[in-house]
């Protein structure tokens, strides 16, 4: 099955996690927790939890997050977490990895799998969608 819809960032938090000993690098690195309402055939919000190396004035870096999915993909209803990552020089994404948690769902959702992907358009539009089963 296909699911795809828009979202929006509610909220970005960053969050002071230094690790211990902290090892300095030529690209920081930051956690955030992010808030996201999600519309479309992909209805609900979800809470991340979002790492990033990333260089603010030459826009290079990677990203890795996990988020908790609280709503409906084609009207099936419940909740499951999924991981991705990208990096980008400034301009693309490339390096994806998307994955729906195996045996994370719950309600209409329980038994899902799957992948997926993000985009953001060049109006700012961000964009997800997923391909998965429902055992």
């Amino acid at each position: 099955m296909h699911a795809s819809g828009t979202f929006s960032v509610k909220a970005f938090v960053p969050t002071e996690l230094v690790p211990t000993p902290a090892v300095v690098t030529a690209t920081p690195v930051g956690v955030a927790t992010m808030e996201k309402e999600y519309e479309g055939d992909v209805v609900g919000r979800s809470s991340t939890l979002f790492t990033a190396a990333f260089d603010q004035a030459s826009g290079v870096g990677t990203y890795v997050a996990m988020e908790s999915f609280e709503g409906s993909l084609n009207g099936r209803t419940g909740t499951f977490n999924f991981a991705h990552s990208a990096t980008t020089s400034g301009s693309d994404r490339t390096a994806e990895f998307f994955v729906v948690v195996p045996s994370s769902g719950t309600g209409d959702l329980t038994g899902i799998s799957g992948t997926g992907s993000m985009t953001v358009d060049p109006d700012g539009t961000h964009r997800i969608w997923f391909d998965y089963e429902v055992a």
